[in-house]
């Protein structure tokens, strides 16, 4: 055999070899996953109403800037910051000397008065006898009726001098005009009091309201008499509580655009000048929502396996919204009405995995 000849049968058998290694490739084994036992829940669209979150100050039911009608330097202070006072409880005391001093000058010039009408009166009925025995002239019985009169009219003027003077004198003491709680003392022993300026700061232990302000736009969605939750920042072991719409004022402050809404919280007690916050009912929407347990956060991407019409699983990206009861969360994307989603696994399944349905 000639070299060429050789060459030439060896290219042959080399492409018959690559056809017959052509023919016996192996086909591809389909991946098979364990089944997994797990509870499902349907995607629902849940129709909520948004609240409409509102701010505000506790405001006492009735306040009071407690001030004198005397001059004079204080002598005694009865109360403290915080303490409750009973309706006519001393609360400040004034120095009465003076003031004692007014009383009985008015009450020696009712003395005077009354001793001068006291003659007057006599003189005048001995004119009407001498007048009636012909004995007095009619201008004589006249002047005695005047000065009878006169001193009638000067012992009303005294007696009214004494109640005035009185009265100062009780003005000396200041009392508590309601049932209340001491908000502040604002003088101290040897303090001067003058007419007009506050003595003691006092609130009513009932009545208060929390004044919100309502943007104009929202001013329609409420009525007197609505009951709306609310709650205190610095108090939230009272939780959420509710509040009555006394009262909402006819005109929008010019400058925030929005009127005050007056909440009264009934029997409730809390500080005055504490901030609080209210809910108004807001534009209802619809929402899908699922349970929060079936989220899976790995890697900042959120999970959902849901349970496709073969019974496998099927892992979705999706975006969550606002929690809802703490126990269920919106759903903005990736999901639709009716789908199954998995409930009690640890994590994400591969897709294809069977999912049995636990009863």
């Amino acid at each position: 055999m000639t070299t060429r000849s050789v060459v030439t049968f060896s290219l042959a058998f080399a492409v018959a070899a690559l056809a017959g290694c052509g023919k016996t490739t192996p086909e591809r084994a389909e991946a098979t996953f364990e089944p997994v036992q797990a509870r499902v829940a349907p995607v629902e669209r849940l129709s909520r109403q948004d609240p409409i979150e509102v701010y505000g100050l506790v405001q006492p039911g009735r306040q009071s800037f407690l001030s004198g009608r005397v001059v004079g330097p204080v002598v005694k202070v009865a109360v403290d910051a915080g303490q409750r006072v009973r309706k006519g409880q001393e609360l400040i005391t004034i120095q009465p000397q003076a003031i004692e001093g007014q009383v009985a000058q008015a009450q020696g010039a009712l003395a005077q008065a009354e001793a001068a009408l006291a003659m007057a009166e006599k003189n005048f009925r001995r004119f009407e006898s001498l007048h009636a025995k012909k004995a007095a002239s009619d201008v004589e019985l006249d002047i005695a009726r005047m000065h009878f009169e006169q001193a009638q009219g000067a012992v009303e003027q005294a007696r009214g001098a004494v109640k005035a003077a009185q009265t100062v004198a009780q003005d000396a003491v200041i009392r508590a005009p309601f049932d209340a709680r001491v908000v502040d003392t604002l003088v101290e022993v040897g303090d001067l009091a003058a007419p007009g300026r506050p003595l003691v700061r006092v609130e009513s232990l009932t009545g208060s309201q929390l004044w919100v302000n309502v943007r104009e736009t929202d001013i329609p969605r409420v009525q007197l008499g609505d009951r709306l939750p609310l709650s205190f920042d610095s108090r939230p072991d009272l939780g959420t509580v509710q509040g009555v719409v006394d009262e909402i004022l006819p005109a929008a402050d010019p400058a925030t655009h929005t009127f005050t809404v007056k909440l009264g919280l009934e029997a409730l007690t809390v500080p005055s000048g504490i901030s609080g916050r209210a809910w108004l009912p807001g534009e209802v929407s619809e929402t899908l929502v699922i349970d929060a347990a079936a989220v899976h956060r790995r890697g900042g991407l959120e999970l959902v396996v849901v349970r496709d019409d073969q019974g496998q699983a099927r892992t979705r990206a999706v975006t969550t919204g606002a929690t809802i009861e703490g126990q269920r969360v919106e759903i903005l994307s990736g999901l639709g009405e009716g789908m199954q989603v998995v409930l009690g696994i640890p994590g994400p399944l591969a897709d294809g995995t069977p999912v049995e349905v636990q009863p």
